[in-house]
């Protein structure tokens, strides 16, 4: 049975979807994007996460990925994760892991 899917602006995630993402793509996300077209025909950009229940296409531009990049901390001026956001979100994701 397929996963369902879910598509997603990136400010209207979850923060744990968001800690995971990060760690998904260490490297930044700007370069994994994919696009498809929507119901309507008109093709959109996305980054695609596959959590354990759901299949997510998170709605973004790459000027948009370079900006959140950016905008974040946890990214580094080359936009990689930096070591001790990696280290916390490892932390943080286990948390959540272990109290499910």
């Amino acid at each position: 049975m397929s996963k369902p899917r879910i598509i997603k602006d990136y400010e209207k995630l979850n923060e744990d979807i968001i800690a995971q993402i990060k760690l998904r793509y260490p490297f930044g996300f700007d370069k994994e994007l994919i696009q498809f077209k929507n119901k309507d025909g008109a093709l959109i950009m996305a980054l695609p996460y596959e959590s354990d229940d759901y299949y997510y296409l998170i709605r973004m531009t790459r000027r948009k990925a370079e900006e959140i990049m950016d905008e974040d901390e946890d990214f580094d001026d080359e936009g990689f994760l930096t070591e001790e956001a990696k280290e916390r979100l490892d932390n943080e994701t286990q948390k959540m892991d272990d109290d499910e």
